[in-house]
């Protein structure tokens, strides 16, 4: 193995430490209020900090551990991921309609959001070590995506289509820069695109977000409600925004604004300039990590760089495509910025594991 560098990319600690602060202060100025129910204006800010001080261990942590290392867990590490998904639907505790939960009272996790990174792993292992499988339809294409699925259907039974989609689509990634061939890819497209219709038409509030996400005022105080709530937040943004505290859709308008829609609260407070500024941070670390996984020593590496960077890309984009208007509502996080402990320490852990591939790259 290639001796590591003595440093990680300064870059992707820089701009994902910055990340984290905005999201720290976005946290209390769109939490407050509704924290002032709870006696403490800072309930939702302390918890963050917690979170944000626990991810940043774990990312270090991560960042001084050889990479290969995972390479031997990545099997264990996914068969609890599968066990825990098992778990949760039996005795999880529900959550804004999906059974996701496990632990008790505020300190839970996720198992959902471990499984992301889990199936990243697993996936650069069994693709790396099977790469001349992977053209063929049964040998590397089915086994690799009958595994994905099964994770995902886990998922879907919680349900919480928003981390479906992110592992789904991650895993689809890996497939492709792995060497698939396309042709493979569209048909099972074809197919994916008519099994995500059948969740669709088999769930009657899906049928609502759909039809809220095409025309919001059809039904302004049910399905298009959260929209329109948010486009009404970053509309008046403007350029500059109204000021930081300034924002008037988090006074109970706009329903948690410090978790998914956080991004609609920033950018009526910080407006296009400070909405851009966020993207751009994001957008250093795609470019950072895909550098990274351009330069990894091994396979295994590159494809680990690769999901790792992919998962945090495809999540920033359905968050804001949906804050937005550009994607039908769905619940998912914006990474490093949303109220959370689960999601945000499994995106900092991942980005450590992205640090310690860094010290090797070529």
């Amino acid at each position: 193995m290639t001796k590591a560098r003595s440093t990680p990319d300064f870059i992707i600690i820089l701009s994902t430490i910055l990340l984290l602060t905005v999201g720290v202060i976005m946290v209390y100025s769109s939490s407050a209020v509704v924290a002032i129910a709870k006696g403490d204006p800072f309930f939702f800010t302390k918890r963050q900090l917690i979170f944000a001080l626990l991810g940043i261990a774990a990312m270090f942590f991560m960042m001084n551990i050889d990479y290969w290392v995972w390479k031997k867990w990545a099997k264990v590490g996914l068969v609890t991921c599968f066990v825990l998904l098992v778990v949760v639907l039996i005795i999880g505790k529900e959550v804004n309609g999906a059974k996701s939960w496990l632990g008790v009272g505020a300190f839970g996790i996720q198992p959902a959001e471990f499984t992301k990174l889990g199936m990243v792993v697993f996936l650069a292992k069994w693709l790396s070590e099977n790469q001349k499988n992977i053209v063929s339809f049964t040998k590397g294409l089915v086994p690799t995506l009958g595994i994905s699925g099964a994770a995902f259907g886990l998922i879907m039974l919680q349900p919480d289509l928003g981390t479906g989609a992110v592992l789904m689509g991650t895993a689809v990634l890996l497939i492709f820069v792995s060497g698939c061939q396309i042709k493979h890819l569209i048909g099972l497209g074809m197919l994916g695109v008519i099994g995500f219709a059948g969740l669709i038409l088999a769930a009657p509030y899906r049928i609502k977000r759909i039809t809220g996400f095409i025309d919001p005022w059809q039904d302004p105080l049910g399905s298009g409600y959260q929209l329109i709530q948010s486009l009404y937040a970053i509309g008046p943004g403007g350029v500059m925004g109204l000021g930081l505290g300034m924002s008037r859709q988090k006074f109970n308008y706009l329903p948690e604004p410090y978790n998914d829609f956080i991004f609609s609260i920033l950018a009526e407070e910080l407006g296009f300039i400070g909405g851009t500024m966020v993207l751009l941070l994001f957008l250093l670390i795609l470019w950072r990590g895909m550098r990274v996984a351009i330069s990894a020593p091994d396979q295994f590496g590159s494809l680990l760089a690769t999901g790792i960077v992919g998962m945090i890309a495809i999540q920033v984009i359905i968050n804001v495509g949906v804050v937005t208007g550009m994607f039908p509502v769905t619940g998912i996080t914006l990474p490093f910025l949303s109220y959370g402990g689960s999601s945000l320490t499994l995106m900092l852990t991942g980005v450590g594991v992205l640090l310690n591939i860094s010290r090797f790259a070529r």
